[in-house]
């Protein structure tokens, strides 16, 4: 008979049912081996002479010991600390010939016997080694046997636990946060020290006290490499070994002494020394969740301003409904003329105070336009000129240029007002101007009360806002966006969608945004630039883009059947999937007969039948329909036919119904030649 079932509490899910079916055969081993490492520790903490445990702490010999190695390991993780954190970042950051056998030295010594090692330091830095007589010849330093040597032997053997922590921690770091940062004007030592830095502190920390507790513990590699010299270089290991010939008991108690000293290093890791990726805090709560609580609680994104609807009124530069201040770059002009080569080939021009829209299908090329434009990827190359300006072999901190990745890449150690302000502060404002600034910014794009806030407590929504603050603040001449709007759900998209075209409307530089929705495209821009294969397509305004799409992917962006083909005799169309199309003559020379086209058919213009249809429909089809969504308050019908390609028909559900429309009935389709639109490619 089946037990009851029970929910709600830990180990009750999937996880509790991998408890429950543990197979002895991996049990039994695991707890045998948890066992094999607990049990020297409680032998430890079994034959310590407790009552006399102060006393062997407190004795000359060890509390002389003490001190050195408090010195030593100090020392040593100061060494490791140089060397090391450049290392890291070596291998972490830069792609160089034979980087995994630096890879392998580094993790040689965690490896290699201490012994050995210390040997192998001996034949280094020894008085006859390659480097000790240049040494103590040329500095007057003499390793083996002094506390130098000490040092040095407890580096080598500690500074590769320092490197693979760092090294995974670089690793696990979003890029974006560094290049969002250079694009704001910081400089490379200013990226590091702002952000990359704190950002790393935890696994630093981490790496930093293992580090110095393997230090603290070295014995093999100090004995051979600096031998056991008392005030000089017997450390607390030392000591432990030359007790248990004398003194076992005093050696128990300061192996005791050891011991805890790592455990508590380790606790107080939790783990976190192996070097994982740098984690926020707290994850941003998905969008249209409750933000947490507290007193800007309630300015989640609220009701949109007033003005006119986004949809139907596009506003152009110069338009804007109570933008406040425009943020004029400069005072000169900022217009942009771009010659881009490499995996994006074509010449990109915009007049200052406009804003392009970028559109195409994945892998188009659009994130590496922004990032050509930057100077922050090998895949393709740009000659910028900006207000005149050649910015083509700047860095990208001295660009001008102000990017807002898809992600937002708010730096999650600062609070929305520091991270607004960041790129006036790299630009060298007063701390206190740069504050003031940043709040003017953040009560225009309505995130005003929650300025003391870290990105983790705010919402998709006004993380966005907090983000394009902080571009506008820094008084870019160019501002690229990479599908800002993305990951907000539809009402909040809308809203934000709002305020963003209103503070474009006052901007004076160039504004390139990158998107998939057409709505933002034919709202928030000037022209639309659309690339497929890294070429563009088009560049025209979007009413044009609208009304004759040269690319099938923009066509059915925007909701229309596009059929690429060759113009035909008598206003033909050869589709390049098979069939022929009948059109009517419409505006402008018609193509050339034999050039490529595309054809264009609204999803209104398409009429379905269960018959085949009498009178005036020339393009006639038998299809089956394959696909029903609603959008809307309408439905859109994909019917498959042998005769032409996929063809997406739009009506009502009352129609749909008449017709008695599921998957797989059969129909006609019928598009009057009149309704198609042909664009010469």
């Amino acid at each position: 008979m089946r037990g009851p079932v029970r929910s709600g509490r830990p180990g009750a899910g999937a996880g509790g049912a991998v408890r429950r079916g543990v197979p002895a055969g991996l049990l039994v081993p695991a707890l045998v081996g948890v066992a094999f490492l607990l049990l020297p520790l409680v032998g430890v903490l079994a034959r310590t002479d407790w009552p006399s445990l102060l006393h062997h702490l407190t004795t000359p010999q060890v509390t002389q010991a003490l001190r050195l190695s408090l010195v030593v390991s100090g020392w040593a993780l100061l060494l490791s600390l140089l060397m090391g954190v450049p290392l890291a970042w070596l291998l972490a950051r830069v792609p160089f010939p034979g980087k995994a056998l630096v890879r392998s030295l580094v993790l040689l010594p965690m490896v290699l016997p201490p012994t050995v090692g210390g040997v192998a330091l001996l034949l280094a830095f020894g008085r006859r080694g390659v480097l000790g007589p240049w040494l103590e010849s040329t500095f007057g330093l003499t390793l083996p046997f002094h506390t130098a040597g000490a040092v040095v032997a407890a580096a080598f053997v500690a500074m590769p636990f320092l490197v693979i922590s760092l090294e995974g921690a670089l690793a696990g770091l979003r890029p974006s946060l560094e290049e969002t940062a250079a694009s704001l004007g910081a400089g490379p030592l200013r990226v590091f020290a702002t952000v990359t830095l704190p950002l790393l502190a935890p696994a630093l920390a981490a790496g930093a006290a293992l580090t110095w507790a393997r230090a603290l513990g070295e014995f093999g590699a100090t004995i051979t490499f600096a031998g056991n010299l008392p005030g000089a270089t017997q450390t607390l290991p030392l000591q432990v070994y030359l007790l248990l010939q004398d003194s076992p008991e005093a050696a128990t108690s300061v192996s005791l002494l050891l011991l805890v000293i790592a455990m508590a290093v380790l606790v107080a890791l939790r783990g976190r020394w192996t070097g994982g990726a740098v984690r926020e805090a707290r994850a941003t709560p998905p969008e249209g969740a409750a933000a947490p609580a507290g007193p800007a609680g309630s300015a989640e994104l609220g009701a949109p301003e007033e003005g006119p609807t986004l949809e139907t009124s596009p506003i152009r530069p110069g338009a804007g409904v109570g933008a406040g201040p425009a943020p004029a770059p400069a005072a000169e002009e900022s217009d942009l003329r771009a010659e881009l080569t490499g995996y994006t080939r074509f010449p990109l021009t915009a007049p200052a105070g406009t804003t392009t829209a970028v559109v195409g299908p994945n892998g188009a090329g659009k994130t590496t336009l922004l990032r050509a434009l930057l100077g922050l990827t090998p895949r393709a190359h740009a000659e910028v000129l900006l207000g005149g300006r050649d910015v083509t072999r700047l860095p990208t901190h001295r660009r001008e240029v102000a990017w807002v990745p898809q992600d937002g890449a708010l730096f999650p150690h600062l609070s929305a007002l520091a991270n607004t302000a960041y790129g006036l502060r790299a630009r060298g404002v007063p701390r206190a101007e740069a504050r003031r600034q940043a709040r003017e910014w953040l009560v225009r794009l309505g995130v005003g009360e929650l300025a003391g806030r870290r990105p983790a407590q705010l919402s998709g929504g006004q993380a966005q806002r907090v983000a394009l603050a902080r571009a506008l603040a820094a008084r870019p001449r160019l501002l690229l966006l990479d599908e800002p709007l993305a990951a907000l759900d539809q009402t909040t998209r809308a809203r934000v969608r709002h305020t963003l075209r209103r503070h474009l409307a006052g901007f004076g530089g160039v504004c390139l945004i990158v998107t998939h929705d057409p709505v933002e495209a034919v709202s928030l821009a000037d022209r639309v630039l659309v690339l497929e294969g890294g070429e563009a397509v088009q560049d025209a305004p979007p009413a044009e883009v609208t009304r004759h799409p040269r690319s099938p992917w923009v066509a059915r962006m925007l909701g229309g059947n596009a059929w690429k083909g060759t113009a035909g005799p008598g206003g033909t169309v050869e589709l390049a999937g098979g069939g022929l199309l009948t059109t009517a003559p419409g505006e402008g020379t018609p193509p050339v007969p034999g050039s490529p086209v595309l054809a264009v058919i609204a999803p209104e213009a398409v009429s379905l039948h269960l018959a085949r249809p009498e009178g005036s429909p020339r393009n006639v089809w038998a299809g089956t329909v394959r696909e029903l969504t609603a959008v809307g308050s309408r439905l859109r019908v994909l019917v498959t036919s042998p005769e032409v390609p996929p063809l997406v028909a739009e009506i009502t559900p009352a129609a749909a119904a008449d017709l008695g429309l599921t998957d797989g009935t059969r129909v006609w389709t019928a598009v009057k030649a009149t309704e198609v639109t042909v664009v010469g490619l």
